[in-house]
């Protein structure tokens, strides 16, 4: 099945429908009109409509939608029933059924004088085709005779269906039968109209027109396609903070259900109810996703649900949506049946009859399972609609009775029920199947009688039918079935309206999390004691806090008959990883069975690989063997021993008994939560944003405004991710004091605990869990929580036990959607035995090495040396470049081999302390040592070659950023760590330190970067001379060479062009150079890079007058071009006096104004305050000039971002 095209049919539809509903709504408003006129009921009801609907733009808006979808709804049952030649002669299609160009064959063979008499004989529609036959006679004159014609059979087409599928085509009897005539869309017969791509888009394979049952999945597809983009506009509202009410309630929770989880829900309920009560029945041979109980499960010692015959067999789905379960269902059933030895002709009435039942709030998707389950029965029997019977389908409606007509029911009845029993279904909308209608209703709607015998008839008619519609879906309600199953609605309690939320609190405390925990509280309601229920939900309900009660509830109290595990993006339709399961209602003994599809990437492989699985555990021959690893059978009762009785089937029996020989690591360390600021660009920086006023960063001393701050970050282990500092000056007390308003509250936990030695890591990961240490200096967040320990020796033990892969098998365990909170991790076994066998002083080699690793890197405020120029590392005396980026490739790749030898045997050694070396990996793969000059794990993808060639390009694009700072003296060739890295040190500052360097820093911190080479001192100039110190002017000629080689381009190229964009992108859209530039994109002809750090309020008159110097000599060369008659000159000239135009332009705009400032800036405030400041000076960065409207709303800063500096950004002075 072509999905993408019907999902681009169906939104299509959806947007030309509401148009052409839109327009005849709004024709039939104009005063007079005749809709008005012709039918004034209707037209009242109408009005009705629009009111109740909330009146105005909203009311009308709602009732579009809704007749927009009735005629969708009607258009594609049509075409459905034309494929299989229900309707006789085709409403929508034409003759031969596929063509797009031909006309429907009813106006086909009207115009031949031919018409339907089943239909026409009809009282309804006497008038209709004497009409027709005027119109395309002449006789009767309209501007689309034909058009009008072929809405007048279409008319008297939906009249006559109405006596079979009234849930599709309403009785013109009522007025909103003759509200879906009177909006009628017009232009049907157009090129491109919906009914056109109908034809082409429902073709008859997709129909199911060789299958003998059909292939209503079409159906669900067309019903999730059609309201994807209103689902979108729902979904997008969340993000606005806006809840979900009666009106979004469909769209928000509507998600087709996959074949392959229908057939192993309904064959593991359905199927397994059959089976238990006639174990001699073949038909499970049939169904593929059925799991066969073990032998031990199956010697019948049990009590089950007895079903005798197929009819006791009943079958619900209370959100059944377009019903896909029912439709399958019923092919299950009518396996049942024949077996049974039913004559073929009855079974499709009996199973609508008694066995399906369904439930749905949104009475469109309640039309279309009606009307599937119709084409199923149809397909089946010929005279199927000869019987008159309709499907078990009941649409959820609100139903409200003011004070007097409670009284008027209560006299009619001979009751006495009080206001809120009658209205149980006043809120029908919004709770849907989650009401339970109160005992005195369900005895009453018991004993009512079902049509008007015995009812005295002179009470309000249309009291009566609400009262029998509240009786109806009480027995709906109120029942018991065989088996329920559900893809029920899933919706966080943060996206509810407040009525739904405190109905899901009041009803339905333990569930309350989530629709879906609420349903499944609700639904172990409708199925007696070994009934079956079967479900599709987020998988989140196995391990997380908010579902422990439920977890419980379901261990103690009933059983998990068997459960599939998704992969995590397993499921195309959701945003959350994915489970389905069967339980049965009642205790049990037996074995629970599990399917994990972990290991299958994708949507596409969950089927298929579920469906080998399957067959693997149910078959000893089956081709499919090595797939048993992926099916376990536990007893349920092993979670009840695991922190938060997390449903971890796949954990082998000595990984379960570590939870019961071992401690909870809480109970001798202390992992916790860390603070929120509340608002981050206020408090939070990258560390090199700062002043750094000594050597060694960030220590603790008296006066001191920035501490290092642990916030999580990428997977790493044992060292890094230290990139953030926090203002703690006076201890927080900023941040303490900061406005109470409601979104800029900061919390602050465990103060105690801040600035203390600990071990942190990321809350929330993409994949595994790695922990990092952390000395003492540095605070910590609620994204990179800590743990603690009274004892300063047991740290290295924990960091050996939580970097470990039985560590990473627990926390799996325990929370596989991978967000470990301290919680997670307190509750983690940890067994007496690890103390003495920790291997602490090779813990102690692993921190000290991923600390090198990390240090390595100028991004690291711990950075020393470049490591290239280390001779320990990178280049020996004599060294050409190309040789020192071997070595240090080489002395890296052996180091991270080590490393990697070190983890191993990290993992062996606490794999042998919990006896389960067998059942966790020990191995590590080179890919996952987390060092950032481990090629294997900076470019995980890559051959061999390809990694050792990035290698190379970053080594030379890190030389060359370390040569940018030994340019502007943040570093030096001849000392250490960082130079000037403080707001106002100056070159005198850096001669304190070194006298006599053997590579000065820039006299005036500014350097060109220009395509044309017009400056003595420019960047190239600067770095060849950076390149002839640090490796000798003798090898300076090869080493220009290779670094070309390895960039792809000139030196100068890649400065003007790529340097910059490195530069933003190391220090993440935070730049410590800054680029002025002539345009604020990449192409501008003036370029001059000045460093931050020594930037002063005279520093744009610098560049000013480098930009002068620059116009001028380029000036000259441009005179000089012009006077040559080559066209390459002459092409240069004009390029040249472009480029001075735009420094004109510049320096009038833009540059000089800014200049006559003399802005000042505080570091304190951050590059991203600071860098908008400067406006159209500068490069622009877009990550930064995003957050303008924002930053120009803040007046923390010390120079906050004014109006002037908005108006320099637009060009004005």
């Amino acid at each position: 099945m072509n999905t993408s095209k019907l999902q681009s049919f169906a939104t299509d539809a959806r947007r030309q429908l509401m148009n052409a509903v839109r327009a005849r709504l709004d024709a039939a408003l104009v005063p007079n009109s005749d809709a008005q006129v012709d039918d004034p009921r209707a037209f009242a009801f109408l009005q009705r409509e629009i009111e109740q609907a909330g009146g105005g733009v909203e009311g009308r808006r709602h009732v579009v939608e809704r007749y927009a979808y009735r005629w969708f709804n009607r258009i594609i049952a049509f075409r459905y029933m034309d494929m299989h030649g229900f309707t006789g002669t085709p409403v929508v299609s034409p003759a031969g059924l596929t063509s797009t160009n031909g006309l429907p064959e009813v106006l086909a063979a009207a115009k031949r004088g031919e018409y339907d008499s089943r239909v026409f004989s009809l009282r309804v529609n006497d008038k209709a085709k004497e009409r027709i036959e005027g119109l395309l006679s002449g006789s009767i004159l309209a501007d689309d005779p034909q058009g009008v014609a072929y809405g007048l059979l279409l008319q008297s087409e939906c009249r006559f269906w109405n006596r079979n599928l009234p849930f599709v085509f309403e009785n013109v009897g009522k007025e909103a039968g003759r509200v879906d005539e009177l909006l009628m869309p017009a232009d049907l017969l157009a090129e491109g109209s919906v009914l056109r791509n109908a034809v082409e888009v429902m073709t008859p394979e997709d129909c199911g027109v060789d299958d003998p049952s059909g292939n209503v999945e079409i159906i669900g597809w067309l019903y999730q396609y059609y309201i994807s983009e209103r689902k979108n506009e729902v979904m997008d509202g969340f993000k606005k903070n806006h809840k979900a009410g009666a009106n979004e309630i469909p769209a928000a929770t509507q998600l087709f259900t996959p074949d392959w989880i229908v057939r192993y829900l309904v064959q593991n309920t359905v199927g397994r109810l059959w089976m238990q009560s006639h174990p001699d029945s073949q038909l499970y041979k049939n169904w593929n996703y059925y799991i066969q109980p073990s032998e031990a499960d199956s010697v019948g010692n049990e009590d089950i649900l007895n079903i005798q015959a197929p009819e006791d067999l009943t079958v619900c789905d209370p959100a059944c949506g377009s019903g896909h379960m029912l439709t399958y269902a019923f092919d299950l059933l009518y396996e049942i049946y024949e077996e049974e030895g039913y004559a073929p002709s009855d079974i499709p009435g009996l199973i609508l009859k008694h066995n399906l039942y369904g439930m749905e709030i949104d009475e469109r998707a309640a039309s279309l399972a009606a009307f599937a389950l119709t084409m199923k029965a149809r397909s089946r029997s010929r005279r199927f609609f000869k019987k008159q019977v309709e499907p078990n389908i009941q649409c959820i409606a609100p139903i409200t009775f003011k004070e007097d007509d409670v009284a008027e029911l209560n006299d009619l009845y001979q009751v006495n029920l009080d206001s809120t029993v009658w209205n149980t279904y006043a809120k029908a909308d919004v709770y849907g199947s989650l009401i339970q209608p109160p005992q005195e209703l369900v005895d009453f709607a018991a004993s009512a009688p079902e049509s008007e015998d015995g009812i005295d008839t002179l009470f309000d008619p249309l009291l009566r039918e609400h009262a029998e519609d509240v009786f109806t879906q009480t027995r709906y309600l109120a029942r018991k079935y065989a088996a329920v199953v559900a893809n029920p609605p899933y919706m966080g309690a943060k996206n509810m309206s407040g009525e739904l939320k405190q109905f899901v609190q009041d009803h339905y405390e333990d569930g309350k999390a989530d629709l879906f925990a609420a349903f499944i509280y609700r639904l172990f309601e409708l199925v007696p004691k070994h009934g079956q229920l079967g479900f599709m939900t987020p998988y989140v309900w196995m391990f997380i806090s908010s579902y422990e009660q439920m977890r419980q509830r379901i261990i103690r109290q009933e059983h998990i008959s068997s459960l599939i595990q998704l992969e995590y993006s397993g499921f195309e339709g959701a945003t959350v990883p994915i489970c389905t399961f069967t339980l049965e209602k009642g205790c049990s003994s037996k074995k629970s069975a599990f399917v994990r599809l972990s290991d299958f990437v994708g949507a596409k492989q969950q089927g298929p690989r579920a469906l080998e699985i399957i067959d693997a555990h149910n078959n000893e021959q089956s081709a499919h063997s090595d797939m048993r690893r992926y099916f376990f059978e536990v007893s349920q009762r092993e979670f009840a021993q695991i922190p938060g009785s997390s449903i971890v089937y796949w954990l082998s029996k000595p990984m379960l008994e570590a939870f019961a020989k071992g401690q909870q690591l809480q109970t001798v360390a202390s992992p916790r939560k860390g603070l929120d600021t509340g608002f981050n660009e206020r408090f939070l920086r990258h560390w090199f944003e700062v002043s750094l006023n000594e050597e060694s960063a960030f220590s603790i001393k008296p006066g001191a405004i920035w501490f290092p701050y642990n916030k999580g970050g990428e997977y790493r282990r044992w060292y890094g991710n230290k990139e953030l500092v926090i203002n703690w000056a006076h201890s927080g007390r900023s941040i303490k004091s900061m406005s109470v308003a409601a979104t800029r509250k900061s919390t602050i936990r465990n103060e105690s605990n801040q600035l203390q030695e600990g071990l942190t890591w990321s809350t929330v990961t993409s994949g595994d869990f790695s922990i990092r240490y952390s000395s003492a200096g540095a605070l910590f967040d609620n994204g990179g929580c800590t743990l603690f320990s009274g004892k300063k020796d047991d740290l290295p033990v924990f960091a050996s036990f939580l970097n470990s892969a039985v560590a990473m098998a627990l926390l799996r365990a325990l929370s596989p959607t991978l967000n470990f909170q301290p919680g997670v991790i307190g509750s983690i076994p940890i067994i007496d035995a690890i103390y003495g066998k920790a291997d602490k002083e090779s813990i102690s080699n692993l921190i000290a090495v991923s600390k090198s690793d990390w240090d390595s890197f100028e991004t690291s405020w711990d950075f020393r040396w470049f490591a290239l120029l280390d001779p320990n590392q990178g280049a020996q005396v004599g060294d050409l470049l190309e040789e020192a980026v071997s070595h240090l490739r080489e002395y890296w790749d052996r180091v991270s081999e080590e490393q990697r030898q070190r983890e191993i045997r990290n993992n062996e050694l606490v794999a042998d302390v919990y006896d389960v070396r067998d059942d966790v990996p020990c191995d590590v793969p080179l890919e996952r040592v987390s060092l950032k000059r481990n090629v294997a794990f900076a470019y995980p993808k890559d051959t061999p070659e390809v990694r050792n060639e990035k290698f190379a390009q970053d080594v030379v694009k890190e030389l060359i950023s370390y040569a940018v700072g030994c340019m502007f003296g943040r570093y030096s060739l001849d000392k250490p760590g960082l130079i000037l890295a403080s707001q106002g040190e100056t070159l005198d500052d850096y001669h304190a330190q070194i006298p006599n360097p053997s590579f000065g820093p820039d006299a005036d911190n500014v350097i060109p970067v220009t395509e044309t080479d017009c400056f003595e001192d420019d960047i190239v100039t600067r770095f060849r001379r950076f390149l002839a110190v640090a490796f000798g002017k003798e090898n300076l000629a090869a080493n220009i060479a290779y670094i070309e080689q390895v960039l792809g381009k000139s030196i100068r190229k890649y400065f003007v062009n790529d340097f910059y964009n490195d530069h933003v992108r190391m220090y993440s859209n935070r730049p410590i150079y800054w680029q002025y530039s002539s345009q604020t994109s990449n192409k501008g002809s003036f370029k001059a890079l000045v460093y931050l750090h020594r930037y002063t309020p005279k520093t744009t008159n610098v560049v000013l007058n480098y930009l002068r110097d620059y116009a001028n000599k380029i000036a000259d060369i441009a005179d000089s071009l012009e006077r040559s008659d080559r066209t390459a000159d002459q092409k240069q000239a004009a390029k040249l006096c472009k480029a001075i135009l735009e420094c004109k332009d510049y320096e009038d705009q833009t540059l000089y104004p800014l200049a006559t400032r003399n802005l000042e800036i505080d570091l304190d405030d951050g590059v991203l305050v600071n860098y908008l400041r400067m406006g159209k000076a500068l490069r622009a960065i877009p990550a930064i000039e995003r957050k303008r409207k924002e930053v120009s709303t803040w007046a923390w800063p010390v120079h906050p971002l004014k109006e002037q500096d908005k108006e320099v950004s637009n060009g004005k002075e």
